[in-house]
Formats: C-alpha cells, sequence, structure tokens
C-alpha cells in the first residue's frame, strides 16, 4: 500500500507525540509518505495565519490528515481551529472510543470497551448565532439541528456497529425538554433505528447517561448523540479509561477524515518530552481502520497493550520512568 497523510505536528507537546506516532506507524512498514502541513500558533508564527490556504489544500488532496492537538489564540481568530476544520470538511461523525487499558489509571480495569459517536457539524456546540445585549445583561444562542444532520449521523452509528460486530446502539437525547432540536434527533433516529433490526437500539436521556456511565459503564456498546452532548460524555468516558492521555478522536466526512488526539496541547510539559503519545498512536490506529488495514489497526493497539501490561518505558503519568520517544521505542518493539 502506498498512502499520503497530511501531517500536522500542532503546538506545545504536539510535535513530541507527533514524532514518537511517527516512529510506530515506520516501524510497521505501512508504505504510508508524509506531508507536512503547519496549523494553530505554528503556523501563525510561520505563514501569519492559523489555517494557511497550503495546509487545507493538502488535507484536501490526500483526505487524510494526523493531527497533533492546537492551540487557538485567545482574543483573534477562529473560536476554535478544530471546528473550523470541521465546518470546512463537513466532518460530520465524531467517532470517541474509550477502552480499558492494563496498568492505567482508569476506574473499571476491564469493564469498558465503548464508541461515543458524535454530531459534529450543528447545535449549540457550534456557536451560531451568538449575541450579548448592549447592557450585558442578556446573551442568546441559536440552536440548530436538521433531519439531514440527525439522520446521517444516526446512520453511521448504525453502520459502525454493523462493521465492528457490535450489538447495541444507544441514542442519547433530552427530548423531554429541548422538543424541538433534540426531539427532531430522538425522532430520527427512531426512523433510522428501523433500517437496522439486526442491531438492538435503546433510548437515554443525557443526565441518565451520564449517571448510567459512572455507574454501569459496561451496558453501553455505541452511543449516539448530538455535538455538544456528545462532547460532555466523550470526555466522561475518558475519565472511566484513566484521562485523555488514552482518548482519541476521528473526524470523519465523505471527501476527508482528520484523526487526532483529543487532549490539549499542554504547553507546561512542552520540551520536556515525558508526554504519553497514547492517544495519538490509538488515533493513528482508527486511521488505519479508516484506511481499510483492520488487522493493521489492532496489531498497533495491541502493541500499545502489551507495552502498558509489561510495564515497559512508561511515561511518568502511567506511572513509569521513560519519556515519550522510549515509550514509543517500546511499542515500536513489539510489532
Amino acid at each position: 500500500m502506498t498512502q499520503t497523510i497530511t501531517v500536522i505536528r500542532g503546538d506545545g507537546i504536539g510535535p513530541e507525540i507527533m514524532d514518537a506516532t511517527l516512529h510506530v506507524l515506520d516501524a510497521m512498514q505501512l508504505g504510508l509518505s508524509y506531508e507536512f502541513a503547519d496549523a494553530g500558533l505554528a503556523a501563525l508564527e510561520k505563514h501569519g495565519e492559523l489555517l494557511p490556504a497550503s495546509t487545507m489544500d493538502s488535507i484536501r488532496k490526500h483526505r487524510i490528515a494526523l493531527k497533533s492537538p492546537l492551540t487557538t489564540p485567545v482574543g483573534e481568530g477562529f473560536s476554535s481551529i478544530n471546528v473550523e476544520l470541521r465546518k470546512r470538511f463537513d466532518l460530520y461523525a465524531n467517532v470517541r472510543p474509550a477502552k480499558s487499558f492494563p496498568n492505567t489509571k482508569s476506574r473499571f480495569p476491564s469493564g469498558v470497551d465503548l464508541i461515543t459517536v458524535r454530531e459534529n457539524t450543528e447545535g449549540a456546540y457550534i456557536g451560531e448565532g451568538q449575541s450579548v445585549s448592549e447592557d450585558g445583561e442578556t446573551a442568546v444562542l441559536t440552536q440548530k439541528i436538521t433531519r439531514k444532520g440527525s439522520e446521517r449521523i444516526v446512520r453511521y452509528a448504525f453502520e459502525l456497529a454493523r462493521k465492528t460486530g457490535r450489538k447495541k446502539v444507544t441514542v442519547v437525547h433530552k427530548a423531554n425538554i429541548l422538543k424541538s432540536t433534540s426531539g427532531l434527533f430522538l425522532k430520527t433516529a427512531r426512523e433510522v433505528a428501523q433500517l437496522y433490526p439486526d442491531i438492538q437500539c435503546n433510548e437515554m436521556i443525557v443526565d441518565n447517561t451520564c449517571m448510567q456511565l459512572v455507574m454501569k459503564p459496561e451496558q453501553f456498546d455505541i452511543i449516539v448523540t448530538t455535538n455538544l452532548f456528545g462532547d460532555i460524555i466523550s470526555d466522561l468516558c475518558a475519565g472511566l479509561v484513566g484521562g485523555l492521555g488514552l482518548a482519541p478522536g476521528a473526524n470523519i466526512g465523505t471527501e476527508a477524515a482528520i484523526f487526532e488526539a483529543v487532549h490539549g496541547s499542554a504547553p507546561d510539559i512542552a520540551g520536556k518530552g515525558i508526554a504519553n503519545p497514547c492517544a495519538l498512536l490509538l488515533g493513528a490506529a482508527q486511521m488505519l481502520d479508516h484506511l481499510a488495514l483492520p488487522e493493521q489497526a489492532e496489531r498497533l493497539r495491541a502493541a500499545i497493550i502489551g507495552t502498558l501490561e509489561a510495564k515497559d518505558s512508561l511515561t511518568p503519568d502511567l506511572g513509569g520512568e521513560g519519556n515519550t520517544m522510549s515509550f514509543a521505542k517500546a511499542i515500536a518493539t513489539r510489532l
């Protein structure tokens, strides 16, 4: 296989975890090649803008990108570079797996294996129609949900269940109160669910979902929900399995897909060589799944698990005395 991917090294600890991730991918000898592009503070310093046209062109050309965390400067540019990328490429599906790994700070060492599928392009999280009254006393935000957006994200969740052999999709909503927006999402989800009689579908109100995730996460398989609810739930799920250092994410559309570590750029530890690269490595595994290389994706995940089990060169956050690259080299050795 030969495939060129756009690589965005990111800000803060981004370059360190990207170098570690590419070291592991190179060890797999998959025939991948890289076109490096800039975004975030690195792009602002080099090109004078947060998201240069050359970076957009690269993603458009190769249709696959692997991205480290980015920093959006306060008070200028986009409200979020990640949101801007999702908008421009219509990356409507945000896919966040949460799985228990050995020798981590997971509260459920063997009981969590679920995926949150979050609508990525509409809803309250997008921040459309924001305004504050002249007296500063009233703020307004428009929340828009469409049948099209709801249908395609729910279809994606059910198709993902079929593809991965999962048996249940939980539709998370707040239709009891938000009868128009969340109500439309739930109504559309019910219609889509009827097309997948082989997949169990249940419905759950978002606040109850959060409680159930904390009490009994093993009851969930795939969760599908709207943008803001999905943002909150996916981070909650990361907390169940040891934190954002083990949380990858995929942003998938029909014309492009971007795979990432969902944690921040952590400028306080940048340059120290102690950042945990697991989230980006797991994002790379999602990328391999997307490239129709599921066996290689599982090979990568198995090497990560084996390294965690052996406590081999783990970074300090995982209780080890290794560094970012020594951890990556230990994983590469198992490949």
